[in-house]
């Protein structure tokens, strides 16, 4: 760090050999790239100290709060999964639109029944670790939390429950009696959205853009990661690992705790 600008100026544990805050210089650029460099296989989250305790939380939910893509497993009951997760691949790299993407793969999902959806939700939607510890300890500690996905309500509004979140924003897919119709509802919620969002509840809030937290793993969440005061790519994709702040790659979402200055003492265990 001292090689690259960033002299260190203090260390110390948040939580002993889990972790630790190296405090420096404010060559921002510098000491992240050289912690990355020097440290494989830790987490780097490189920031400044002042305000680090985010008021606001926009959270992806696909590989990001959830440990699945809910369009994957659907289609795995429809017999498309491997189509729709080849498409699912290259829109989360930002090689395709998603809104073209979104359209084409629930196309494949008419005539599942209802049924086979809610059967999907319960045998194979799993919380990712630490997404229940991170979202229910800021909200202790007097933090809005809102999940915003491109995913579909019928799997959203569940999981921001489960999880603890204030408000769940997700895209409605079409139902014609007990059996989907192999549409999305318009709005869709989609890059540009998810950065609206963010905005908007940032100004509602009265929050400096410092006081935002946005996390994510694909390239539609691009835009809000790029917006948030940190943004965070969660097991990304390398087009937002490339434009976040920080990535967690080794550790679990409570790391982002760690981040903001939490001690596990402080922590709302979900």
């Amino acid at each position: 760090m001292a090689e690259a600008g960033a002299k260190p100026t203090g260390v110390a544990w948040i939580e002993t050999d889990k972790a630790a805050d190296i405090r420096f210089n404010h060559k921002l650029p510098s000491a992240r790239a050289a912690l990355r460099d020097g440290l494989g296989g830790v987490d780097v989250i490189a920031q400044p100290e002042q305000g680090r305790a985010k008021k606001l939380l926009i959270g992806d939910m696909d590989s990001t709060m959830i440990t699945v893509e809910c369009l994957d497993e659907l289609a795995d009951y429809a017999g498309f999964r491997k189509q729709v997760s080849a498409i699912t691949e290259r829109a989360m790299r930002g090689e395709i639109d998603f809104v073209a993407a979104l359209d084409e793969r629930v196309a494949m999902l008419e005539g599942v029944e209802m049924g086979d959806v809610l059967k999907c939700h319960e045998e194979r939607v799993r919380i990712s670790p630490g997404a229940k510890t991170l979202v229910r300890t800021m909200r202790a500690n007097g933090s809005a939390t809102t999940l915003v996905s491109g995913g579909f309500t019928v799997f959203a509004n569940k999981v921001a429950e489960d999880i603890g979140f204030d408000t769940v924003i997700a895209n409605t897919l079409g139902v014609k009696g007990h059996t989907l119709t192999g549409t999305v509802e318009r709005p869709i919620i989609d890059s540009a959205s998810k950065y609206s969002i963010l905005v908007e509840e940032r100004r509602k809030l009265e929050l400096d853009d410092s006081q935002t937290l946005a996390i994510g793993d694909g390239a539609n969440d691009l835009p809000m990661i790029e917006a948030a005061g940190l943004g965070v790519a969660y097991r990304g994709k390398p087009k937002l690992r490339d434009a976040a702040d920080a990535r967690i790659d080794a550790g679990d979402l409570s790391a982002l705790l760690y981040a903001q200055g939490y001690a596990r003492k402080d922590w709302v265990e979900g």
